[in-house]
């Protein structure tokens, strides 16, 4: 477990700060969130301090969405229908995309009604075609350097 003396998730991990634990594994802790966008509002939190998620090991990654899962299941959003309960996962990167605390963080956040949770607006525009396959053929490119 890497960790960083100051970072507010690390002490939470270590137990230096108290927290409402729900699931820990060797590489994952989970929680619930002290400023909740609504009710069963947590976060699951890698074991390994890194600010970005390109930053974290994947060996500390591998249980992040099966505890994520089985949270949701716990909180009755396994609800098998477009309809009803539903929720977001949530993963942010850096200050400009709304990441407040420089630790790898997932959320997940209940949206139950149409108030409450997560609310998302999505600026989508219709993409060039041209610039798409541009794009396309730049990142096979690069990932088949890696």
């Amino acid at each position: 477990m890497a960790t960083e003396a100051s970072c507010i998730f690390c002490k939470i991990i270590k137990n230096e700060i108290p927290s409402f634990k729900l699931i820990e594994t060797e590489t994952v802790y989970s929680f619930l969130d002290i400023q909740p966008t609504t009710v069963g509002h947590l976060l699951v939190v890698p074991k390994y301090h890194g600010a970005k998620l390109h930053n974290v090991p994947d060996a500390y990654l591998k249980d992040i969405l099966p505890v994520t899962k089985k949270l949701a299941v716990s909180l009755g959003l396994d609800v098998d229908s477009s309809l009803g309960a539903g929720y977001n996962v949530l993963q942010n990167n850096g200050r400009i995309a709304h990441q407040e605390v420089d630790h790898v963080h997932f959320h997940l956040i209940p949206k139950r009604d149409s108030v409450t949770g997560l609310g998302v607006g999505w600026p989508a525009k219709q993409a060039d075609m041209k610039d798409l396959a541009a794009l396309h053929e730049e990142l096979v490119r690069k990932l088949g350097d890696k």
